[in-house]
């Protein structure tokens, strides 16, 4: 069991730094998957990487334009996909058992929020 989960609609975030293999946790309303502290470690750093990226974006884009980026380590793959204010973000493990996942752009948005104020590694 997850000790440190956030959670809204449509989406999942946990931690538990005690936990033998599996630390992390990524999830949406129905389904999950654990991830090793490493990938959940590149995985936040991503998410993060990524939607810095949608914001500066938006000053050299119109409104209509859409578009996709991509970051990945040898452990993670992410994507955000939409309009620079608004996108939706996917994964793919990389390593290990594999898996993959995504969130719709309300989702997203409230995921990378919740990122954003949390350190899901400092001391629980």
């Amino acid at each position: 069991m997850v000790k440190n989960l956030q959670s809204g609609s449509g989406w999942r975030l946990g931690c538990d730094r005690a936990a033998s293999e599996f630390q992390g946790l990524v999830g949406g309303d129905d389904w999950a998957i654990e991830l090793t502290a490493a990938e959940f470690a590149d995985f936040c750093r991503l998410a993060t990487q990524l939607a810095a990226t949608m914001a500066a974006m938006s000053a050299a884009l119109s409104d209509q334009e859409r578009l996709t980026c991509e970051q990945e380590t040898s452990r993670i793959w992410l994507e955000a996909e939409g309009y620079a204010d608004r996108y939706s973000l996917r994964f793919i493990l990389l390593t290990g058992r594999r898996g993959e996942g995504g969130w719709a752009v309300a989702a997203t948005k409230q995921l990378l929020q919740a990122l954003a104020n949390s350190n899901f590694f400092e001391a629980e």
